[in-house]
């Protein structure tokens, strides 16, 4: 079992959920992130049904901790509608991965501005503890 796209995607069930509209849109993006990781359908559906509570992130790769927080930002921007509960909780996972809370607000003005790479770099320069 590949408990770090496990653990990715029991975060981004709950994002979806956390506005109490799980939407179509970010169901097909979390069951995508799933088949192209080859992570089994009827897992993801077990966890929509039963998450689970969200552990420890930090002895996560640098690399995972970036691409963990990058498809909760994703994630929140698939809908087309940002709640402020979704920026919370992706304020709070942001904590748990090892950054400054304030790297949400920067990731969510900065998504469409600037390439991924230059986002990363920056993230790691000014965002991380």
């Amino acid at each position: 079992m590949d408990i770090v796209t496990r653990k990715q995607l029991n975060i981004l069930i709950q994002l979806a959920d956390v506005d109490r509209n799980f939407s179509n849109t970010e169901r097909d993006m979390i069951f995508q992130i799933a088949r192209e990781r080859n992570f089994p359908t009827e897992q993801v559906e077990d966890l929509i049904r039963s998450p689970e509570p969200i552990e420890s992130l930090g002895a996560l790769s640098l690399n995972t901790k970036f691409d963990y927080l990058m498809t909760c930002i994703r994630l929140v921007f698939a809908d087309q509608k940002v709640f402020e509960r979704e920026l919370v909780f992706c304020k709070s996972i942001a904590i748990k991965l090892g950054f400054r809370k304030d790297v949400v607000e920067f990731l969510v003005e900065n998504l469409t501005r600037m390439p991924e790479n230059q986002l990363k770099e920056q993230v790691f320069a000014v965002y991380f503890v």
